[in-house]
């Protein structure tokens, strides 16, 4: 009998992997390494709740950065208008993300397919309209800044590193809360879903229900992943949660993968580094995010990682499977040889 494999088992190169981030800074890279580690960070907190939705469910959202969006700017707003730091605003924001998750996913979930991709995609489209004609309260185009300082136990944590640390502590803490969804009862669930909807329902499972739970929990990741973006970058504005943004999310998901816990991690640190070490520009940078983008959904729709753990099995089948099936070969050949 086969033994069963430790649901920890999945955890553990996650956290491996986040373990070396963790040393980065004592590397003594350059401040735009650093920045880009933070940024990436910052979406790949984001990405563990597309995940969620898009591997556990097979519901694949175009506005996960209008809750990103939410995030920031509930950050922006508590700061500026009632003196809120970032530590208040990261559950508050979260929340009101999981919230605005779960007012458009009642009406969007109605539909499915590529219809839902439409709905949330306007959706994405309709919050920056509605934050740059905003007024004051919203800061308009211009977006608004935030001046609260960014405090650990009454230090500054604003700087590059300390900051990097809290982003990295929250990276953690987001595929440790990913991997408890993907195996508790509920996960399994989702994934009934994924499989096959009519028969989850016919089995007497609320698919409805389940979709928008699935929906308000990639929410609580994109609130506090815009909680993180707008103390970092001090300045918030609503391009930056419009279209592009969140196909730019669905593009890292789908090419780091969506079913692994290494899939947002591999997939936010490729697309945020990969045009630096090209030196390419913006439209080439795009350019290169479609050609991927292609190249995955031809040649690995499980994405990168499970791309490269598929090829890794096949080499270390061809290189010893034959080894293992010689003594087998050989003992029948004997067994023969007696008859």
């Amino acid at each position: 009998m086969k033994n069963r494999a430790s649901p920890f088992a999945s955890l553990l190169p996650a956290l491996l992997v986040i373990g070396v981030l963790v040393l980065v800074p004592a590397l003594g890279p350059s401040n735009r390494t650093l920045s880009l580690a933070i940024s990436a960070g910052i979406n790949i907190v984001a990405l563990y709740g597309l995940a969620v939705l898009f591997g556990q469910t097979g519901i694949l959202s175009m506005g996960h950065a209008a809750l990103v969006g939410v995030g920031a700017y509930v950050a922006a707003i508590l700061a500026r208008d009632a003196g809120i730091g970032f530590w208040v605003a990261l559950p508050l924001g979260s929340l009101l993300a999981a919230v605005a998750a779960a007012i458009v996913g009642v009406p969007s979930l109605r539909v499915s397919g590529h219809h839902f991709v439409i709905m949330t995609f306007a959706f994405g489209q309709l919050l920056a309209i509605v934050l740059t004609n905003g007024g004051d309260f919203t800061g308009a185009a211009t977006g608004l800044d935030l001046q609260l300082p960014v405090t650990w136990f009454g230090r500054d944590a604003g700087e590059l590193v300390p900051y990097y640390f809290i982003v990295v502590a929250f990276v953690a803490i987001s595929a440790i809360a990913s991997w408890a969804i993907i195996n508790s009862s509920y996960g399994r669930t989702l994934r009934a879903i994924r499989e096959n909807e009519k028969l989850a329902a016919s089995l007497g499972i609320n698919v409805g229900r389940h979709k928008i739970g699935a929906f308000v929990v990639s929410g609580l990741f994109a609130g506090v992943s815009g909680v993180l973006l707008a103390y970092f970058f001090r300045h918030i504005s609503p391009n930056q949660f419009s279209s592009f943004p969140s196909i730019y999310l669905a593009l890292m998901v789908m090419i780091g993968g969506a079913r692994l816990l290494l899939g947002p991690i591999a997939g936010g640190i490729l697309v945020s580094f990969l045009p630096e070490m090209l030196n390419l520009d913006p439209v080439e940078s795009r350019i290169l995010y479609g050609v991927c983008l292609i190249a995955v959904i031809l040649l690995l729709p499980n994405g990168l990682i499970a791309g490269l753990l598929q090829g890794l099995q096949a080499i270390v089948k061809a290189a010893f499977g034959s080894r293992a099936e010689t003594p087998a070969a050989g003992a029948n050949n004997a067994s023969g040889a007696r008859r």
